[in-house]
């Protein structure tokens, strides 16, 4: 059914999603969000400068649905820029993000606002399924709740899940790395209060790509080692204190 005006102005949640090259998810991506069982909310779609029909795509599914926004980039800057430019025009009490690849439950959003009422910054469990959604890794189980300290050791936090009451703790941005923008972010969060709470329960899809650069740790032993010296201004022995425990916990993660 075609959505021709808002739910509520300004909205419930706002979601984030940066795009690059995702003609052939999108779709599907986007399907997810209308399929919520809460539907007060924006879709704010930052497109990185696709070379391919990705926005021809988001254009032609936001004719129909005034909730979905395009923000098309004429210069590709990188995933932290997008998601800041995101955050930037969100007008929602709520902010989540979602990558233009993976897929929500129906009911993530309404579990999320319901934990998030409780505690300001949730985040949740997702399963692992390949590019054609077939099983690939055992479902990703998160805490129940993490600390600074936790998410310098290893990050459980996912851009997929991750839900934060703007109205409580204001708008923060990602810094403009080339990886781990998004951990960036949770730490300036949890500074100021302390722990971000887990839901148990599976409420997405995290499809695993077989380009995916998170799965190659190797090539991000360097950009690991980069932000917890210049983004988290560690000391040389608590960032060799931190990349051990995160290596450790990486290995376990990616493991069936």
């Amino acid at each position: 059914m075609a959505i021709k005006k808002p739910i509520s102005d300004p909205p419930l949640v706002s979601i984030v999603t940066p795009s690059f090259n995702s003609e052939k998810f999108i779709a599907e991506t986007i399907a997810s969000v209308q399929n919520q069982t809460i539907t007060d909310w924006e879709l704010l779609i930052v497109d990185d400068a696709s070379s391919d029909d990705t926005v021809t795509h988001i254009n032609k599914l936001k004719t129909e649905d005034v909730r979905i926004k395009c923000f098309p980039l004429t210069e590709n800057k990188g995933p932290a820029n997008a998601r800041n430019l995101g955050i930037k025009n969100a007008q929602g009490k709520y902010l989540t993000f979602l990558d233009a690849d993976d897929i929500w439950f129906s009911e993530f959003l309404e579990t999320s606002i319901a934990e998030a009422k409780k505690h300001h910054f949730v985040f949740a469990s997702y399963q692992r399924l390949d590019e054609n959604l077939n099983p690939y890794l055992s479902d990703f189980i998160v805490p129940k709740k993490v600390n600074y300290t936790d998410i310098l050791k290893s990050n459980s936090i996912s851009c997929l899940t991750a839900f934060l009451d703007i109205d409580k703790l204001g708008k923060k941005y990602m810094p403009l790395i080339k990886k781990r923008q998004d951990m960036g972010l949770w730490l300036q969060y949890l500074k100021e209060i302390d722990i971000a709470y887990g839901i148990q329960k599976p409420l997405a899809i995290y499809r695993i790509r077989r380009n995916s650069l998170s799965r190659n740790k190797k090539s991000l032993l360097k950009y690991q080692w980069k932000f917890y010296r210049e983004v988290a201004d560690l000391s040389v022995v608590e960032s060799a204190y931190y990349m051990i425990c995160w290596a450790y916990k990486g290995f376990i993660k990616y493991q069936n």
